[in-house]
């Protein structure tokens, strides 16, 4: 039987935030489609962890996707390419309102947000016909828990700029990936024993009885890459995180 050729087979993806958690998924998940995949991190020796997990079809680039410039010469670099996927996130500071210092709050919008604008506005011009661009957000903007004024705005602010940009990138194809809670480095702040208890208790609330890992959304990163007649749309992958209300539950 002959194997089936996937759509990705030769094409140039880029990964912002590629090194590690869900981009890293991603990466592997495009490169043993056959696509050759350029990974983006900010940390060099991260990045070179995850090249030795990456076939030999994949390669780095430094950069901080924090940093406009930078940024900008990253695709000066790059060339023309097929598909973006942009992922790169820090862990951020969620509490009540009456607690957040908005001045230091602003921090937390630079990679996540303005970083994933800077990477479109450069990325948008060196975007092959038939190309797209997945940018990621999250469940908080949906369905907060209180505490999260900050993790609900920056995630409904990117589901806003996903649909502005499907709209004035046409025919460029613009989606976005809503994840639920992940097991990944995001949560490396959480003390270990508090971390697996709150994945314990989450798990144990959603419908699907488990915590995502990050190849479980990556399959979703895939799809929306060979997907050619989708735009303008935000996937959740959450395991029913939405429907139960995860992080209010989690609250109470």
């Amino acid at each position: 039987m002959q194997k089936h050729q996937s759509i990705l087979e030769g094409k140039k993806v880029v990964i912002i935030g590629g090194s590690a958690g869900i981009g890293l998924a991603a990466a592997i998940a495009a490169a043993n489609s056959g696509a050759l995949v350029i990974i983006a991190s900010s940390d060099a020796e991260r990045m070179e962890k995850a090249l030795s997990q990456l076939p030999e079809n994949a390669s780095g680039i430094c950069t901080d996707a924090g940093d406009e410039e930078q940024i900008k010469r990253l695709f000066e670099q790059t060339g023309f390419f097929d598909h973006l996927i942009y992922t790169a996130g820090e862990t951020f500071y969620s509490g009540i309102l009456s607690e957040i210092d908005i001045k230091s709050s602003k921090k937390f919008f630079d990679i996540r947000y303005w970083g994933a604008m800077a990477a479109v506005k450069y990325a948008a011009p060196y975007i092959n016909p038939g190309g797209s661009i997945t940018l990621t957000s999250g469940i908080a903007g949906q369905s907060p828990g209180k505490g999260w004024a900050i993790g609900a705005s920056m995630t409904a602010a990117m589901e806003g700029f996903t649909r502005a940009m499907a709209i004035e990138l046409a025919p460029i194809r613009v989606n976005a990936v809503s994840p639920g809670i992940v097991n990944t480095e995001l949560w490396s702040l959480v003390p270990p024993e508090a971390r697996e208890h709150l994945f314990s208790q989450a798990a144990s609330q959603l419908p699907l009885g488990k915590i995502a890992g990050p190849q479980d959304l990556a399959l979703t990163y895939l799809h929306l890459m060979e997907q050619n007649y989708m735009t303008g749309q935000t996937i959740t992958v959450d395991g029913g995180g939405v429907l139960t209300n995860i992080y209010g539950r989690l609250q109470g």
